[in-house]
């Protein structure tokens, strides 16, 4: 059996209106990772990321289509390793499926960060980590219909070899709690999906089984509002998880980063 691999990995949705900007630099800049995977990264903030001493590399995560005008925020891989190659996993433009149950509610909750969105997708890259060649992947998946976001999961891993060291991160936007999962439906999902809390939950951790990935923070809530596990790092079975954990300093977002250890 090859070695497994020693990493360091975090992932963090930072919440593109973050007010904590320095604070949230430093807590990055501290962190002794060796890969960091960031969602909803607001663009004088990305410009910040460039001067660390480590490599780069990004894409749209979505652009906010807001009254002032166009809003871009990023998915960003910082990794102590070189990046040997990268790739874009593209997402449907989905406003125009949405009914007019869901159009409304984004309009009433405008003042919340919602908005008509548009440019989503999902990045990997390919770093090199000594003989080894490891795929990251980071993704942030639409809070919409549940089946969107699984039919994103799945576009993504059509660039994923079970044989080969992969790590899976993102914001996927599950939602499990009861209190949280009407959302489901506002957001155009069927009513099921609203009062079947754990259905999704379930379907997902079965399509990472099928995929040979394991979710090391299973059962964890790394969203204090909608109490969910809306936060992954999947790891494939070249790593062993030495820690895994959730981070309480939210650093000015809604969401906590997480992080886990490997040996």
């Amino acid at each position: 059996m090859a070695p497994h691999i020693n990493m360091k990995i975090y992932s963090w949705n930072m919440l593109f209106r973050n007010q904590k900007l320095d604070r949230a630099f430093d807590f990055i800049a501290q962190s002794d990772f060796d890969i960091f995977c960031m969602q909803e990264v607001p663009s004088t903030f990305l410009d910040r990321l460039q001067e660390l001493p480590c490599h780069l590399t990004y894409r749209i995560d979505v652009e906010r289509l807001l009254p002032g005008g166009t809003l871009p925020n990023f998915v960003v891989i910082l990794s102590k390793y070189p990046i040997e190659d990268e790739g874009n996993v593209p997402f449907p433009d989905y406003w125009h499926q949405l009914p007019v149950r869901t159009r409304l509610f984004v309009s009433l909750m405008k003042p919340f960060g919602l908005s008509h969105i548009k440019n989503r997708g999902g990045h990997f890259a390919d770093v090199r980590i000594g003989e080894k060649l490891v795929r990251v992947f980071n993704l942030h998946l639409i809070l919409a219909h549940p089946t969107w976001r699984l039919r994103e999961f799945e576009a993504a891993m059509l660039h994923h070899d079970p044989s080969r060291p992969t790590i899976v991160c993102g914001d996927f936007n599950i939602l499990e709690s009861r209190h949280i999962t009407i959302a489901n439906w506002l957001l155009g999902g069927p009513a099921w999906d609203a009062v079947l809390s754990r259905r999704e939950r379930t379907v997902i951790e079965q399509r990472f089984v099928a995929h040979e990935l394991t979710n090391a923070l299973a059962g964890n809530v790394t969203h204090p509002i909608s109490q969910s596990q809306l936060d992954h790092i999947l790891l494939s079975k070249s790593f062993s998880v030495k820690k895994a954990e959730v981070l309480k300093d939210r650093v000015g977002s809604d969401h906590c980063p997480i992080y886990i250890e490997t040996t």
